[in-house]
């Protein structure tokens, strides 16, 4: 589909694709060979319930928190240096602390909408004062410059992401 789409149209064409994939980062691999300019992680889903007297399906869709951030970061981090395609990070990004932290992992993009909606249009001037004072008091002149230093191939021990992700998971 992606192929088609390049085919069809001018335009950058990015991908949001979902957290659940088995082998995701092989399909995140796909799509940039099929020319997808880049990839949003991750797609969040509408939750679902059952209204047993009504007989009606209820769905909802909860703003992102910080908490969402981690499993973005996990996929920023494997991808980073794999693929040509930019990386979004959708999801958990509230705060300039955010920003960093997806930034090393990878991310050319992050996207605040939930926070956006939560505190108005006056937080991007918050996270970017806070982001330019986080950068000059740890002396980073640019974003370009720390963008995938926490990535999987760059880190010292790079199965400590998934060990701490096992552990999260489980308790």
């Amino acid at each position: 589909m992606v192929r088609e789409v390049k085919k069809a149209v001018r335009i950058p064409i990015a991908v949001k694709i979902a957290p659940t994939f088995t082998a995701f980062a092989h399909f995140a691999g796909q799509l940039d060979a099929a020319g997808a300019d880049g990839l949003v992680l991750f797609t969040r889903f509408h939750r679902v319930d059952l209204d047993v007297v009504e007989l009606e399906v209820l769905r909802t869709v909860e703003v992102s928190t910080h908490a969402d951030l981690s499993l973005r970061l996990r996929g920023l981090a494997a991808l980073t240096g794999r693929i040509k395609a930019s990386l979004a990070a959708a999801g958990g990004v509230q705060t300039a602390l955010d920003v960093v932290k997806a930034t090393m992992a990878g991310a050319h993009v992050t996207q605040l909408v939930s926070a956006l909606e939560r505190n108005g249009a006056r937080h991007l001037g918050i996270v970017k004062r806070d982001l330019e004072t986080w950068m000059a008091e740890y002396e980073w002149s640019s974003l370009e410059e720390m963008r995938g230093n926490m990535g999987l191939s760059r880190v010292p021990d790079p199965a400590a992401y998934e060990r701490a992700h096992f552990r999260m998971a489980h308790r």
